[in-house]
């Protein structure tokens, strides 16, 4: 099965998470992330604006700022496939952007440079036990975690986790998993 498919078959599954049982996995995780040594230890963290069927990162956001962490959150650019992070003070500095998606006003937002960043949450839709993961397309973060010195972390439901998934030369692992039932240390 090509990327694609799995793609469309995760989105299917994610999808068929009812509501309660979303919010509860969620919650766990949420607890997992904020307990973690990676949270507790990182002043600057990245994380996505999320979108359902996603983990909801809107909390993670709220308490990153009731913590008075530096909280940064990705901006595409097409043209060059590339990712921007920039620091979130306020919801008000989103805007909407291409695929339903917020993403951070540039005009109303401060650049943060990726050594800056001490913990990388970095999003997708399937994972393996060695941190491979599927991402949405594009190869945006595969690009910039080539070259990201500070720690890299994936929130997944069990769902996501998947035994294989086709990797490539340029695909780079995240180094932890935090899913609803537990850790997982991926050892890169």
């Amino acid at each position: 099965m090509g990327k694609k498919e799995l793609r469309n078959l995760q989105l299917q599954t994610l999808k068929s998470i009812d509501h309660i049982a979303f919010q509860q996995k969620c919650f766990r995780i949420e607890q997992l992330l904020f307990q973690s040594p990676e949270w507790k230890n990182s002043t600057t963290i990245a994380v996505t604006i999320s979108k359902l069927p996603e983990i909801n990162t809107w909390n993670i956001i709220k308490r990153g700022w009731e913590e008075g962490k530096t909280v940064v959150v990705p901006k595409c650019f097409p043209e060059n496939r590339e990712l921007v992070f920039y620091e979130l003070l306020d919801f008000h500095q989103l805007e909407p952007s291409y695929f339903d998606l917020y993403e951070p006003a540039p005009d109303k937002s401060a650049v943060v440079h990726n050594d800056a960043i001490e913990l990388m949450i970095v999003p997708g839709l399937a994972y393996t036990e060695k941190g491979y993961r599927l991402g949405f397309g594009g190869g945006y973060y595969d690009r910039l975690l080539s070259s990201y010195p500070g720690l890299t972390m994936s929130l997944a439901f069990v769902e996501q986790m998947v035994d294989t998934l086709p990797i490539e030369s340029f695909d780079i692992p995240v180094g932890t998993i935090l899913t609803e039932k537990g850790r997982i240390d991926c050892g890169s």
